[in-house]
């Protein structure tokens, strides 16, 4: 029947028309429509964030899975390697945790006891730009550490109803990374069930001469996402435990903090790092300036580093990708997606050179009759000369 239609003379244009009027009310209600998508995929968030830290956690999984190789039962040695990789997991949270959570408090009250200095400070550098008003009503309101704290107080208390919604909001948030790492728990228990069921899907959805070809495009991107979330991890393991071997001999405060900081945001490609070096070059100003300085100049040279020889060497060539294209990606993900999109966008932008270069470029040459001149060369190189 739908042959016998794509062969009536209207056909190619009822199909235009039809397309055309889909857009318009796509086009015409987007936001709408994507309000609707987003709440929809919403609702399955946990989920989402659970496949999220499986597939992070994966890779540490069949790292211990390698290294008990003494364990002969395969499904023993499986249990014990996923159960030490969570494991580790949660020790490396509970001692972040540790670390982070004095040296937060212990800065939020240097700074509540130092800020009387910093506004003088801040009147003397306006004072000297013929800026007075403003500061006198700076110094009204923050005269003393106390003032500070009654101040927050009392906006609290005025506020109350909003900081409920807030303390609600993060209780929410709380809840869904908590099951969300239970249903990863859940997710690598059953990883080879669910690569077979999707193994079988993939063999009954595509033609037989194209599962081949199909599967190896799953499995490239598969590694290109694998190397890159490890050896990013390894990278700002290693950026961040640098920096705090360095403050350490420097003597400066704030070590296990902002180590953390620079670590994590190292995570984010190209502008993380400036944040970060931001970040702990205004805790460490407040502390002593010249110790803000040194950490300043330490953060170009690891970053130097870092560029030229860390990751080179963690990443290789399998991802290189043009600076260019790794900007461009980094500035539409970020648009589109947040800092989500700027995390994952340099394996999605690996991904899709591999796309370009490996299936799209030869299918397009292929159809044009086009020969690449490698591919050209080869035939040359394999004829022998005569003599």
């Amino acid at each position: 029947m739908f042959e016998k239609l794509k062969k009536q003379p209207w056909y190619p244009t009822a199909t235009a028309i039809c397309i055309g009027v889909l857009l318009y009310v796509l086009l015409a209600h987007f936001s709408g429509i994507w309000n609707g998508v987003t709440t929809f995929i919403g609702f399955f968030k946990p989920l989402i964030w659970g496949c999220v830290l499986a597939y992070m956690i994966n890779p540490l999984c069949n790292l211990f899975y390698s290294i008990f190789e003494f364990i002969k039962k395969p499904k023993l040695r499986k249990a014990i390697s996923n159960s030490v990789a969570f494991i580790v997991v949660i020790l490396f949270i509970v001692f972040a945790v540790i670390i982070l959570i004095p040296q937060l408090i212990d800065g939020i009250q240097t700074l509540s006891a130092n800020l009387p200095q910093y506004v003088t400070y801040v009147e003397r550098f306006l004072e000297n730009r013929g800026i007075s008003k403003t500061t006198l009503d700076v110094s009204r309101f923050i005269d003393t550490s106390e003032s500070v704290l009654g101040n927050a107080v009392k906006l609290i208390s005025d506020n109350i109803e909003n900081v409920l919604e807030a303390s609600a909001n993060v209780g929410k948030v709380v809840a869904r990374i908590l099951i969300a790492f239970v249903l990863s728990v859940y997710l690598i228990a059953e990883k080879d069930v669910l690569k077979g069921g999707a193994n079988r899907l993939l063999r009954a959805s595509v033609k037989p001469e194209k599962y081949d070809d199909v599967l190896e495009f799953f499995k490239r991107t598969d590694w290109i996402f694998n190397r890159y979330i490890v050896f990013n991890l390894v990278d700002s393991i290693i950026i961040g435990g640098l920096h705090a071997i360095l403050m350490t001999i420097f003597g400066m405060q704030y070590v296990g903090l902002i180590s953390f900081i620079v670590g994590l945001t190292n995570l984010v490609p190209t502008f993380g790092p400036l944040v970060g070096a931001a970040i702990g070059a205004l805790l460490l100003l407040m502390e002593n300036p010249m110790h803000a300085l040194i950490f300043i100049i330490i953060t170009l040279v690891l970053q130097i580093l870092d560029g030229y020889i860390i990751k080179p060497r963690l990443f290789g060539s399998q991802l290189g990708v043009s600076g260019l294209w790794i900007l461009v990606g980094i500035i539409a993900g970020g648009n589109m997606f947040g800092v989500i999109g700027i995390l994952i966008a340099i394996p999605v932008v690996a991904v899709l050179d591999f796309i370009y270069s490996t299936y799209l470029v030869p299918s397009l040459e292929k159809k044009r009759g086009i020969v690449h001149e490698e591919e050209a060369a080869i035939p040359d190189k394999a004829t022998p000369k005569k003599e």
